[in-house]
């Protein structure tokens, strides 16, 4: 018992050793702290211009192969939440995306639960409480996910937990 608590104490030293100050940015904010409305969706009772947000990340793990991005509602009245954007094989080099949906060669986006393969902005029913939008940038160490185009947001997270070294996230709010 002892050698599997130290194995497994070792596995977790190890991977916030690779964490390092790993950490995630994203330009997205109004005056009032919460999502802007350009970032927001267009449609299902939304105005907003569907823009995706600037986001940058930092440290990067040294052995990352691949990087990946999901943009999740936890607090969506789904009973499962809500994915706005999935990214995968983002190279390793990458340092962010800019404003806009455009991805650098080789990346790709996911269908999100809006059933598009873009970043899909948030629009939380008129009335509830703000909404947590939780942006989070993977380290992999795969190049690739191997992934097919039509695979599902939710197997996209179990592929990309499975080839984690590291990651990094922030949380951002709307509500309307």
């Amino acid at each position: 018992m002892f050698k599997t608590v130290a194995a497994a104490l070792l596995i977790t030293c190890s991977f916030a050793a690779h964490a390092g100050d790993f950490s995630i940015s994203v330009d997205a904010k109004d005056a009032q702290g919460m999502i802007a409305q350009r970032h927001t969706y267009n449609g299902f009772g939304c105005t907003g211009q569907n823009l995706a947000p600037a986001i940058q990340w930092q440290s990067v793990p040294s052995n990352a192969k691949s990087l990946a991005l999901t943009v999740f509602d936890p607090d969506a009245p789904t009973g499962s939440g809500w994915w706005h954007w999935v990214v995968i094989d983002l190279p390793a080099t990458a340092k962010g995306l800019p404003q806009g949906s455009a991805l650098p060669p080789g990346a790709r986006s996911l269908r999100n639960d809006y059933g598009d393969a873009r970043w899909g902005g948030p629009c939380p029913p008129p009335g509830d409480q703000p909404h947590h939008y939780v942006f989070t940038v993977y380290a992999l160490d795969v190049p690739s996910l191997g992934l097919p185009a039509d695979a599902s947001a939710a197997k996209a997270g179990f592929m990309i937990r499975q080839h984690v070294i590291g990651k990094a996230e922030t949380t951002l709010r709307f509500g309307r």
